[in-house]
């Protein structure tokens, strides 16, 4: 059987954003839980001193993808961190949770 060249120029990908998506969803916490086929990533927005925070997107990626995810979020924070200085991240703390999402493990 003959296999097609390798080299051979693929056609770019025309990728649509709606009106809901483009104005993006705000979370300053996730939750990433997985198993051995996903990684699901609970994105939460938290209010101070509102006792209950939402789960506002739910993205669920293939290990492959989710390794990719990784080393794109990576890449990117480099460069950021190349053009507008260090990203300066507070100590973890802990807090206390009543998650009601599978046990979190990342």
């Amino acid at each position: 059987m003959e296999q097609k060249p390798k080299n051979k120029k693929s056609k770019p990908i025309e990728i649509e954003l709606g009106k809901e998506e483009a104005s993006g969803t705000y979370s300053n916490l996730v939750m990433i839980t997985h198993s051995p086929s996903e990684f699901v990533f609970d994105f939460i927005s938290m209010m101070p001193g509102v006792p209950k925070a939402k789960v506002v997107k739910r993205m669920v990626l293939t290990p492959d993808h989710a390794k990719r995810l990784a080393g794109a979020l990576n890449e990117n924070i480099r460069k950021f961190e190349k053009e507008h200085g260090e990203i300066r991240s507070k100590e973890k703390f802990d807090m206390p949770f009543n998650y009601r999402g599978p046990k979190p493990e990342a």
